[in-house]
């Protein structure tokens, strides 16, 4: 079977499995450089990291059924479901985020700590020359008095010029600079400690006082050596440690006010531009705004399926897909059954969003928002406009509430109706934009998050057995 997802023969697959395979609730989501797998008890996700390991973690489920069973009602479970979906999938996307980045971030501290090294071996080398040139200079000004001075008399007769000078002093040169230039060897093969713990060896070397050498060079200060490794200590932490959890509530509320502003606002300023002022002609003016939200939508996921990372994130999609279709299937989960099957499912929540923007074009276009403002006695155009864009906001939750019962109550309890089909289809051509032809590795990853959910329905299956 060929391998593209929007291949005739996968396209019909996904779409006849309805009601030809085995129910089950477990879903998925798509995540940076892996995904996520939600059961009944537990969520697991696995996350490709940068050096090619995969990192499993799985999270039990809280259910606040028991205490608030109000919020489990028809429609309201809807808006429930669809707060603890938002909730979960922030969760395992800050975990993907700081794993699928760990080791990126690694490297740079890495980088920069060798940056860091280099700059004091250099350093250390440097010192080091100095002292080995500092000793050579003492060593000789040494020989050179013990020529110049009255030496004691040898048989009534002075030492002359070619005598022999003293030997420790001989020594302390050869000594003294022997171990310079050893240390200046090691130095230049030493990390970043060892070239300041060579800065200590040599204060050492210039305070050899029994070879009578006196210690000239300059030297770093013990508070100075301090710095220089708590520089390189603090450099390494400030790289360290998780994606900051303001950054990541930052760009989910970022996010949410974006979506407001590209689905709401933009498609309702467009329709008073192109229909003209919302009181004319109320049921025109709410097709045409649901329609060009629709276009916008559509477009916006088209726009950003061009990018390499959303592509590899639809990726991930693709193989959150079949996963699910193999274990629906009954078939064992590997690689080579997976890669097999459809990338389209019909129960994506890509159909879950086209269809509440539809049910939205109906309740926008039932509530009776003009009665509203002409009770407020609103006469002012751009008011008029605020306070729809506002009503519009108010009711997302009740209209999210409404798509639920329609496409995963209604329609998934119903596989055999022609109906579903046609309620379906719109979501299943729409999936031809938010998934893309997965490879093995981000399939073994969709495996491995959904083997843990299955352990863990296994063993809650065989403990209320027992």
């Amino acid at each position: 079977m060929s391998d593209s997802i929007h291949s005739k023969e996968k396209l019909a697959a996904a779409y006849d499995e309805v009601g030809k395979v085995r129910r089950t609730h477990v879903g998925g989501q798509a995540l940076i450089e892996g995904i996520m797998m939600r059961g009944r008890y537990n969520w697991a996700l696995a996350v490709r990291k940068p050096n090619g390991s995969i990192h499993v973690e799985e999270h039990d489920l809280v259910s606040g059924r028991d205490k608030n069973s109000w919020m489990y009602k028809p429609v309201v479970r809807g808006c429930t479901s669809l707060v603890e979906s938002l909730a979960l999938g922030y969760k395992a996307l800050e975990i993907a985020a700081n794993h699928a980045f760990d080791d990126l971030e690694e490297e740079e501290r890495l980088r920069i700590e060798n940056e860091e090294s280099g700059e004091l071996e250099i350093a250390g080398t440097q010192a080091l020359v100095i002292g080995k040139d500092s000793a050579e200079e003492e060593a000789s000004a040494l020989r050179a008095a013990s020529i110049e001075e009255d030496a004691p008399v040898a048989n009534g007769a002075p030492l002359n010029a070619d005598a022999p000078v003293d030997q420790s002093a001989a020594l302390a040169e050869d000594a003294v600079v022997a171990q310079a230039v050893q240390y200046v060897k090691e130095a230049q093969k030493a990390s970043a400690t060892d070239a300041i713990d060579a800065l200590d060896a040599t204060e050492t070397i210039g305070k050899i006082e029994e070879v009578g050498v006196t210690d000239t060079t300059e030297k770093a200060s013990v508070n100075e050596k301090a710095s220089a490794k708590e520089k390189v200590n603090a450099t390494v932490d400030e790289g360290s440690g998780a994606l900051p959890k303001s950054l990541m509530t930052g760009a989910m509320i970022l996010g949410l006010l974006l979506g407001v502003v590209i689905f709401i606002v933009v498609p309702a300023i467009l329709t008073n531009l192109i229909v003209g002022d919302y009181a004319e002609d109320t049921l025109l003016w709410n097709i045409v705004d649901g329609v060009l939200r629709v276009v916008i939508f559509i477009g916006y996921i088209f726009l950003i399926g061009r990018m390499s990372d959303i592509k590899r994130m639809f990726g991930y999609h693709g193989a959150e897909h079949r996963a699910i279709h193999c274990y629906e299937r009954g078939q064992e989960l590997t690689v080579k059954n997976a890669q097999n099957l459809p990338s389209l499912h019909v129960r994506c929540g890509t159909a879950f969003m086209l269809t509440t923007m539809i049910i939205a074009i109906f309740v926008f276009t039932v509530v009776p928002i003009q009665l509203l403002l002409a009770a407020l006695g609103v006469e002012n155009d751009i008011l008029r406009l605020i306070i729809v864009i506002l009503s519009r906001i108010l009711l997302l939750p009740p209209i999210a509430g409404l798509s639920y019962e329609v496409t995963v109550k209604w329609a998934g309890n119903r596989p055999d109706n022609p109906l579903v089909k046609i309620v379906l289809w719109p979501g299943l051509q729409l999936q031809r934009l938010t998934t893309n032809p997965p490879d093995d590795g981000m399939v073994e990853c969709a495996i491995a998050a959904m083997k843990l959910v299955l352990a863990r329905e296994q063993a809650e299956a065989q403990k209320a057995s027992s």
